[in-house]
């Protein structure tokens, strides 16, 4: 089944290919290269929604969409839904971490948890959407390490391990991430 991937982000594209091998993942740029996915909302549910319904109506074929973020306990769960924008609406991942690490620097190791979470959907033109959610706790370094991820992958340790998500291999990554949990929930839902 021909599906178009609901983002540009070219690691999320990788991992979604890996995870949902079954589907064939049509680039977004390859069917609608003028269409802006807007994230408005305040839930990883509705901006992952918006987008792949953006993304229906412009293309006329079923879309896969997700939207994460991280979230830390220590800042009342920010920066969520505006972890890409967190330093600000062109932000790259290095602005977005030092900000992060600045407001995190004077808060103890032990008070620093976190989760990342994503919500991943499947909708197809005639309004049918499927929706599953994953997480993956975890605790923020302030000195990154590793060079294997994206966004806050190099100050992210997952719960239970001592390397930051930077360090570890993408096929072991994607084995506990909330991305992983979140697509794979997809393709059980979807029976594939």
């Amino acid at each position: 089944m021909r599906v178009v991937f609901a983002s540009r982000n070219r690691h999320k594209a990788e991992q979604a290919a890996l995870l949902l091998p079954t589907l064939e993942l049509v680039p977004l740029d390859e069917v609608a290269p003028e269409l802006v996915l807007e994230e408005p909302f305040h839930t990883f549910t509705e901006n992952a929604l918006a987008k792949a319904r953006a993304v229906v109506v412009a293309t006329g074929m079923p879309a896969v969409a997700d939207d994460s973020g991280i979230e830390v306990d220590a800042l009342g769960g920010a920066p969520g839904v505006r972890s890409a924008r967190y330093a600000g609406e062109v932000a790259t991942d290095r602005e977005n971490n030092a900000k992060l690490v600045q407001e995190l620097e004077y808060v103890p190791e032990s008070d620093r948890t976190c989760r990342y979470r994503c919500v991943a959907v499947f909708v197809t033109p005639d309004g049918h959407e499927v929706i599953a959610e994953g997480s993956c706790e975890g605790h923020i370094t302030l000195s990154p390490r590793g060079s294997q991820g994206f966004g806050y992958d190099p100050h992210f340790i997952p719960e239970g391990d001592s390397r930051t998500m930077a360090e570890i291999p993408l096929n072991e990554k994607l084995g506990f991430s909330h991305r992983g949990r979140a697509f794979r929930g997809l393709a059980h839902r979807l029976g594939i």
